[in-house]
């Protein structure tokens, strides 16, 4: 049987995943705690073969608490679990100790099965993140996706991080409407984003701030 100890924040979430391996036969929750502090008093009493520990947390976060829990359990298998796929966290956990990464985005099936890996000494990483580890230092993996795009696309993409509507963009550039939103999901499909949240968080990661836009 794998013992896991689950740490969360989030109640909702800690609740649905403790049903969730708790319904495997071979897996079961022997401890639960929404924080690393609390992770690490727990480790005094219970001794999980898996600690599923959330990086995003209040106090000392799931990094730090990944660290400390190492240093005094060093034979305990961490599988950290986050919203985070890529930048330097996946990076930093592995160094830590930590042998499995995955976001909170994967299947259940998949967590499942990088808990009985990593029980097993294996590492686990899910796609996305060991997609951007296997590009990290490759000439040209970090160039900004943004000098894709054409001038017309360019101009549009800083005119919506810029807040404007379709309507003040079409008034600017002296288009439709209609082929506002034409080069708007072309630019989403050059940069394999989905909406202008993901826009702007791509333009962040990159410093495209040419215009001093965001």
């Amino acid at each position: 049987m794998i013992k896991v100890l689950l740490v969360d924040d989030h109640e909702l979430v800690r609740t649905g995943i403790e049903a969730l391996l708790n319904s495997q036969e071979d897996i079961a929750v022997v401890g639960v705690s929404n924080c690393g502090e609390r992770a690490l008093d727990m480790l005094a009493k219970i001794t999980p073969d898996v600690i599923l520990m959330d990086v995003n947390m209040p106090g000392i976060g799931g990094v730090e608490a990944c660290r400390r829990v190492l240093q005094r359990y060093p034979d305990v298998k961490i599988i950290a679990l986050s919203v985070l796929k890529d930048g330097p966290i996946p990076q930093q956990l592995l160094k830590l100790g930590a042998l499995g990464f995955i976001s909170k985005g994967s299947a259940v099936e998949e967590m499942i099965t990088a808990i009985r890996a990593v029980y097993k000494g294996e590492r686990y990483l899910c796609a996305e993140v060991a997609s951007n580890l296997a590009f990290q230092g490759v000439p040209g993996a970090n160039e900004s996706p943004f000098k894709k795009l054409s001038q017309r696309e360019s101009e549009v993409t800083n005119l919506i991080l810029q807040g404007k509507s379709i309507k003040e963009m079409s008034d600017m550039l002296v288009l439709s409407d209609k082929t506002i939103n034409t080069y708007r999901y072309r630019l989403y499909d050059k940069l394999k984003i989905k909406n202008d949240v993901e826009l702007t968080r791509l333009a962040v990661k990159f410093k495209h701030i040419d215009s001093g836009l965001i």
